[in-house]
Parts: structure tokens; C-alpha cells; sequence
């Protein structure tokens, strides 16, 4: 029997190893931490519990082929629970609105925040995400990775549907005028750390996944995601080796031969699927010499920016506060500058809120919430002048105390009520993850072309190596890494059944 040896046990390696060992092969799948998940992780305290990576999850389709590729109902391992609204967006000048998939809501909103051409323009927008995403998913999304060849098969009549030569932000002002419903567009270039004043229009179909099929919620936490993978792992013959860490790629004449670990010990495999970042592989896994033509390539690319969290135990509640909510800036072009160009946090940033309470009461004590933080910050910078390591272990508990007080300004005041806190800072993510610098979606998606440049799914000069996970593709997210184990694992039994031949 073929063995396979899966390196991380994140979402994307969960899914690889579950689709393999539906399919027969014999898999191990090699973690260093105590638990599975990746960044997608959960923490508790003082009765409190949080999810510390993922937060929101669209495209539940994506988790359900997974297990019908073993012959399982999603159902039967997890609940997800649609939420509405979809996110409680908070302006500067005190307006709220509510996004939902129900239109005539919706309308009622925008007509009160602009005028009826807004109206017009938002249901345009939606039909034009649509479109992006009709064109784009089955030939860039659910298939193998994009190629310029892909691209010049596209056909002439959709080219202009995919508009990869404006920005996000330059295409959301030909639909709406009114500037928060174009911020709050303009903010699903976050989704893959992008911001939409440089990320190309085409990506434009994230808001299509959660505008029109809508946000899902597991029953008992995001990280329930992670244990109903690997339950399934599990039953269908996964072997799961916890605590145990990979620290080289053992290669021969070119193909890999299997993985060497801390101890010593030499796991022998046919093939090798790292759900790692890829540039960390190249970087610090592969044999100098094999990693040498590739490794400036991917080291060197500008990355996507990472996150400021803070986890508040909040000792009291706020009926105002959804389960998903956004507080934005006053100035949004500002605060991504500040990420990209500046490379330091914002002094003005979009405060991101989740609280998980408001669905499983359980997640928080009577009385109080538990407040997942997020703020969009720089990857980790060798620019003294910027955030580098050593800026963040000065600065962070004054960041933190700073987003807190921001916080109270918009009218919810938690200082003297937080009873439980942690601070996690790129320095923090890129430790607990392996993400380079911290970056949560590996290369930054800032350019028209980085979906091409995108590292592939089976190595260019490794044979029997391959990669899943958000630095590869189809990209970063829960469903998309979901989908990136699914391609890793169609090209190892397509490679080792043609070995067979």
C-alpha cells in the first residue's frame, strides 16, 4: 500500500489526508503541536472560550463535498448554524447597519444611508460578483491552479465580467456612490489580507460568497470545524502523530524519499504533501541545494498583511453587539496605507468583533462575553523603521490598550470590566502557525497577477512533493484551504497511479 505522509495538521492537511484515505492509501499526517486545527485553534480562560484563527465561514458546500469524499454527511459531525446579520457594521458617525441576504432589509438600509441609485447600484454589484464568480470558480476556483493558458481560453465575451485591470475599490465606485456602503465592499479585500485600493477587481467575488450564499456558524466554535475533520480522519484510518515535528524533507535523485523528524527518526513515504506555508518549506525543510532555484522567489514576494488580537473575558453585556461586527475607520485609504505602504498598525483602524456567546451562551459566565479582537496589521518587517519583532514586544500592550480605548469611544466601554485578556501579535502567529512573518495568507493578493504566481499544488522541481494550505492553491480561508487539500490530494493518486501504469 502507498504511504503517504501529510506535514501539518491544518485544515487544508486534514483535508488532503481524509481524501486520500477514502480513496485507500495509507496516510500519516505529522503535527507539532498538541492538537490539530492550525490556525484555527481555541483558547479558555477563566470560564471564558475563544477561537483564535478563523472566524467566519462561507461556502459550506466546500466542507460537504469534503465528506461525501468519504461517504459521510457533513451533518453528522458538525451543525452549522447560518447567522443574521451576516456582520453589524458600526461608521464613525454613529450609523449602523445590519448586512443580511434578505433584500428588502437590506434595501431599507441603503435607501437610509443613500439613495435609491445606491439601491440600484448595490443589487448591480451583486450581479456583477455573481458573475465574477460563475466565470472564475470552476476554471480558478475548484480546479487546478490558473495559468495563463487557462486565462487566454476565457472566453472574449466574459474577459470584461473578470476585470482584472481595475482595482476593488475602483469597480465597487462604478456601482455605489454613497462612501459606507463603498467601505463596506471595499472590506472583503481583507478576507484575503488585500486591501481594495490595490487588490485587482476580480476579487470582487469574495463579497458574492457571503452577500448572496450567506455566513455559517459551527454549534460550539469555529475550532468544532477542526475536531469534526480529524473525528473523520480518524474513523476512516488516519494516523495522527501529535507533539512531532518535522525538521527535514529527505529527498534523493530528485523525488522525496519520506521526512526526517526531531528525533531522528526517518519516515519513509511515496509521496508528501506539506500544509505549511510554502516558503517555509523552501526556507527551512528542503535540502539547500534543491531549495536554492525557488527560494528567493518565494521568500521574496511582498506578503499579505496579519493581525493584532486581543481575547477580552468580559465581565458584562452589550444587546447593541451582533455576533459579527466591524467598527470601520474614518479613513480607510489611511489604514491601509499604514499596512502596506508604512508597514505599522493603524492609528485609526477597522476593529473587527466577534463574540461567540451571542450564539453559544456557554462561551462567556452569566453576564458577561467573550470578545474575539481582530485588527488588520503588517506582516512582520526587517525595516527597523516599521513593525518589526522587536517593535511588537515594545508596543503591543499599549496597541492593545489603545484598540480597547477606540473601542469605549464608539460607545462600549469595557475598561474596568476585562477579567481575562491575551495579546496575540504577528510575532505570536507566525510562532504558533509557521506562517512567514506572520502573514495570514502567505504572498499579499496586491497585484493582478499574484493569482498566477500563486505557488502550485504539486512542487515544479521535487517529484512526489505537494502543498495545500492558504499559501498555495486556491487561496486562504477555511473553504478555499478545504479545496486546496482536495487538488494536493487529486495530484498524488493521479501521479502514483500513473507510476502504476
Amino acid at each position: 500500500m502507498k504511504q503517504i505522509i501529510v506535514i501539518g495538521a491544518g485544515i487544508g492537511g486534514l483535508s488532503a489526508a481524509i481524501r486520500l484515505a477514502a480513496r485507500g492509501y495509507s496516510v500519516t499526517l505529522v503535527e507539532a503541536n498538541a492538537q490539530v486545527g492550525g490556525k484555527m485553534s481555541e483558547i479558555s480562560a477563566g470560564g471564558y472560550r475563544w477561537d483564535t484563527g478563523p472566524s467566519v465561514i462561507t461556502m459550506r458546500h466546500a466542507l460537504d463535498d469534503l465528506f461525501a469524499s468519504a461517504d459521510r454527511k457533513l451533518d453528522d459531525y458538525l451543525t452549522l448554524l447560518p447567522v443574521d446579520p451576516l456582520t453589524r457594521y458600526f461608521y464613525p458617525d454613529g450609523v449602523i447597519l445590519d448586512a443580511t441576504r434578505d433584500l428588502a432589509r437590506m434595501a431599507a438600509q441603503i435607501e437610509r444611508i443613500g439613495d435609491a441609485r445606491d439601491l440600484e447600484g448595490y443589487l448591480a454589484y451583486l450581479s456583477y460578483a455573481a458573475r465574477i464568480h460563475r466565470i472564475t470558480g470552476a476554471a480558478f476556483i475548484y480546479s487546478d491552479p490558473p495559468t495563463l493558458g487557462k486565462l487566454a481560453r476565457t472566453p472574449l465575451r466574459d474577459m470584461p465580467a473578470v476585470d482584472p485591470l481595475r482595482t476593488m475599490d475602483q469597480s465597487i465606485r462604478g456601482f455605489v456612490k454613497s462612501p459606507k456602503l463603498r467601505q463596506l465592499l471595499g472590506r472583503f479585500a481583507t478576507y484575503v489580507g488585500a486591501s481594495p485600493f490595490l487588490a485587482p477587481a476580480t476579487l470582487n467575488v469574495i463579497a458574492h460568497v457571503e452577500l448572496n450564499g450567506g455566513v455559517w456558524y459551527p454549534q460550539g466554535g469555529i475550532y468544532a470545524i477542526a475536531r469534526a475533520f480529524a473525528r473523520l480522519a480518524d474513523e476512516i484510518g488516519v494516523i495522527t502523530r501529535l507533539n512531532t515535528r518535522v525538521s527535514r524533507i529527505c529527498v534523493e535523485a530528485g523525488a522525496v524519499m519520506g521526512v526526517e523528524l526531531d528525533n531522528g527518526e526517518i519516515v519513509r513515504a511515496d509521496a508528501v504533501i506539506a500544509n505549511l506555508d510554502v516558503a517555509t518549506v523552501y526556507e527551512k525543510l528542503l535540502p539547500r541545494e534543491v531549495a536554492a532555484p525557488r527560494l528567493k522567489h518565494y521568500t521574496s514576494v511582498d506578503p499579505s498583511c496579519s493581525g493584532f488580537i486581543l481575547l477580552l473575558g468580559v465581565d458584562k453585556t452589550h444587546d447593541t453587539l451582533a455576533h459579527h461586527n466591524i467598527f470601520f475607520s474614518s479613513d480607510s485609504r489611511r489604514e491601509f496605507d499604514d499596512i502596506f505602504r508604512r508597514e505599522l498598525p493603524p492609528d485609526d483602524p477597522t476593529i473587527y468583533l466577534a463574540i461567540t456567546s451571542k450564539t453559544d451562551a456557554d462561551h462567556a459566565p452569566t453576564g458577561g462575553e467573550n470578545w474575539y479582537v481582530l485588527v488588520n496589521a503588517p506582516a512582520l518587517s526587517e525595516n527597523p523603521a516599521a513593525a518589526t519583532a522587536a517593535w511588537w514586544a515594545d508596543h503591543a500592550d499599549a496597541y492593545a490598550d489603545q484598540i480597547i480605548g477606540q473601542l469605549a469611544a464608539r460607545g462600549f466601554d469595557v475598561r474596568g470590566h476585562v477579567v481575562e485578556q491575551k495579546i496575540l501579535t504577528p510575532v505570536d502567529i507566525e510562532r504558533m502557525s509557521g506562517a512567514r512573518r506572520g502573514a495570514l495568507y502567505g504572498a499579499s493578493s496586491n497585484d493582478r497577477f499574484n493569482a498566477l504566481r500563486r505557488p502550485h499544488n504539486r512542487a515544479r522541481d521535487v517529484r512526489g512533493l505537494y502543498f495545500a494550505g492558504g499559501t498555495t492553491h486556491p487561496g486562504g480561508g477555511v473553504p478555499m484551504v478545504t479545496l486546496s487539500g482536495a487538488v494536493a490530494a487529486r495530484y498524488v493518486i493521479e501521479d502514483l497511479e500513473k507510476q502504476k501504469s
